[in-house]
């Protein structure tokens, strides 16, 4: 199975100016774990996490102060559509990290999740442990 039968197409963009609150709010309302932070000024594309809000607020941080620019990794490990879920998988316990942007052509075309690969993994598992047993 390749990375673009599990990555969600959903890709949230903000710029690094929006606030930590602001961004955990459309991450929330999307039901995603991480959004891709875009900085037109430097073209530079980069990601800010569940983790890295989270790291933030139980350091004290101020939501409403902090923005995603001061919290984003910049130094992105990017896949593309055509890598098996393995490869993903590796590239991601190398890194240790849960989310790769998947990028295609100009720019993000999806994001894909520890939880996206295990959400397809787990069903292949299930029926080779079926067939095993039987």
């Amino acid at each position: 199975m390749l990375v673009r039968d599990a990555m969600s197409t959903v890709v949230l963009t903000i710029g690094p100016a929006h606030t930590l609150r602001q961004a955990a709010a459309l991450m929330a309302a999307r039901r995603v774990g991480a959004a891709v932070v875009l900085d037109h000024d430097t073209s530079g594309l980069g990601i800010l996490t569940e983790r890295d809000i989270l790291v933030s607020v139980g350091s004290g941080q101020n939501p409403d102060l902090e923005t995603a620019g001061s919290h984003t990794t910049t130094d992105v490990v990017f896949a593309a559509p055509d890598w098996t879920l393995a490869e993903a998988a590796q590239a991601m316990a190398h890194g240790g990290f849960r989310h790769l942007i998947v990028l295609d052509g100009d720019g993000p075309v999806g994001v894909v999740s520890v939880r996206d690969i295990i959400r397809c993994w787990a069903p292949v598992r299930l029926r080779e442990a079926t067939l095993a047993a039987g």
